[in-house]
């Protein structure tokens, strides 16, 4: 996976719903912590499957990663397009305040520090687990302010002279932004060609000019970056320089110019659809939104005809309306919207659970046959880990918000190391004559998640929990070649 691209990094994100109150007199506020410091990377042209019990936060993750609910906290950054063709208001915001973000990000590093050194000091104990804990919800602070800043600035962080860092990087900032505009780069609209074919006279000069310009300040860059080359943290922050796009802090019109590349596939193929507009005009609704068609043009009925037989649907159902379709029909209906818009990325929200399993497969294979033609890029969530197996390169383990494991989908179902994913595994229905393994019901039901245990979240259903599960947050680490875990008894299940 090293060597693909990667398309989505989701950072510590976070989403809590507030619950109302009881009464005037409650002064806490609770939450329901839905998704609670998710990290991910989707990669370009993968299906990473998503699975977990109903309740886990899975959908709650995939819509908050399209932005459809504003996230708590944390970052999902898109590199689909970039920072210079999309021009969002929030990194001219961070530059010029950037003299206050390093503040911030200066004052969460010495708490940090401080949490480091206290923990260090404490003897085993009750007191040394609390201190751990402080220090790694000190150090998440430290990390998400990092990525904030980092992404524009680099290891210009370690520059002394803000004045003169913040002017360089806003004016880099606008001649890109400008270069961009003159490409024809700022139209994300696929019905018109991304860039202009013909480039004119005056153009070009005026690319040379910017050329000059951008290669200047470049120079001006590499020089003020000279003096802290040295430092042992130049790398680090060096590599955090890039030009993805922050979906999180994207305004709501902002957000909406970028819908045309993350689509969604609804899971109820019965609601999700307009019940008073026929088929050609629930697909043609979004490519007018979107300006790939405007209205009355006369092309726009020929591609939804086309779009509608690549997903399996007959032209001639184009001036149907809904109800006088079957549930694996209007599925068809669904995917042929959101795929009409030509995304890089889809969220199958449970896909294909409502449907016949007789119908499942066949969607399955709509999915994978589109993928294969458009490179499309997908988050599969579902709790059936036998259609999960199927139709994922990947494996995302969901569990009471948090994501406990992660792996290349054959390892994960012959090695699993968490003991939840292991016990998923183990309720399997199976019809093998030859390996007759006893199916295994997990027991319990998932903690609310108002409340969360303390520790290893799991641990209250857990066969081999120990002390340590119940006080101890597990860390995040890669116990094998693209295998990501957190538990504390992760050996002991591979044994």
């Amino acid at each position: 996976m090293k060597d693909k691209k990667v398309l989505i990094k989701i950072e510590d994100l976070k989403q809590y719903f507030p619950i109302k109150k009881k009464s005037v007199f409650q002064k806490e506020q609770y939450f329901v912590r839905a998704c609670d410091g998710v990290n991910l990377e989707i990669y370009e042209g993968e299906t990473v499957g998503l699975v977990g019990e109903s309740g886990c936060g899975k959908s709650t993750l995939g819509r908050t990663l399209l932005q459809l609910y504003k996230p708590t906290d944390g970052r999902t950054v898109y590199y689909g397009t970039d920072i210079f063709r999309l021009n969002p208001a929030y990194v001219t915001d961070w530059i010029n305040k950037y003299s206050n973000n390093k503040r911030d990000y200066l004052e969460a590093k010495k708490t940090r520090d401080e949490k480091l050194k206290a923990y260090d000091a404490k003897p085993e104990g009750p007191e040394k687990l609390l201190a751990l804990e402080e220090y790694q919800i000190a150090e998440t602070a430290v990390r998400v302010k990092l990525y904030n800043i980092a992404q524009i600035f680099g290891a210009l962080i370690l520059v002394d002279d803000d004045q003169t860092v913040q002017k360089t990087v806003m004016e880099e900032f606008k001649l890109k932004v400008e270069r961009a505009k003159i490409h024809g780069q700022t139209e994300s609209l696929k019905g018109r060609p991304p860039k202009k074919e013909k480039l004119s006279e005056e153009d070009n000069k005026k690319l040379e000019e910017l050329s000059k310009k951008i290669e200047d300040v470049e120079n001006r860059i590499e020089k003020l970056l000279e003096g802290v080359k040295d430092h042992e943290d130049f790398e680090y922050y060096h590599e955090k320089r890039d030009s993805g796009v922050n979906l999180a802090m994207l305004s709501e019109s902002e957000m909406r110019h970028m819908r045309d590349d993350l689509q969604l596939i609804f899971q109820d193929p019965y609601s999700s659809l307009n019940p008073r507009l026929t088929v050609g005009q629930i697909i043609t609704e979004g490519l007018n939104a979107h300006h790939i068609f405007e209205k009355g043009d006369k092309k726009s009925q020929d591609y939804v005809m086309q779009t509608m037989e690549e997903c399996g649907l007959a032209s001639y159902f184009i001036h149907r309306y809904p109800h006088q379709f079957s549930g694996g029909q209007r599925q068809r209906i669904g995917i042929a919207r959101s795929v009409a818009l030509q995304p890089e990325f889809i969220v199958c929200d449970e896909a294909v659970s409502a449907l016949d399993v007789s119908i499942q497969s066949q969607i399955i294979n709509l999915l994978l046959d589109l993928k294969e033609k458009a490179n499309l890029t997908y988050l599969f969530i579902s709790h059936d880990l036998s259609v999960i197996k199927y139709i994922s390169d990947r494996v995302a383990v969901m569990y009471l918000g948090s994501i406990v494991e992660l792996s290349e989908t054959e390892e994960l179902y012959e090695n699993p190391l968490h003991p939840y994913t292991e016990a998923l595994l183990a309720a399997i229905p199976t019809t093998d004559v030859v390996d007759k393994k006893e199916i295994r019901i997990l027991e319990g039901d998932i903690p609310s998640p108002i409340n969360p245990p303390k520790g290893c979240k799991f641990h209250t259903r857990c066969k081999y929990a120990t002390d340590i599960c119940k006080t101890v947050t597990p860390v995040w680490e890669e116990a094998r070649p693209g295998h990501f875990v957190a538990c504390h008894h992760k050996l002991e299940i591979a044994k």
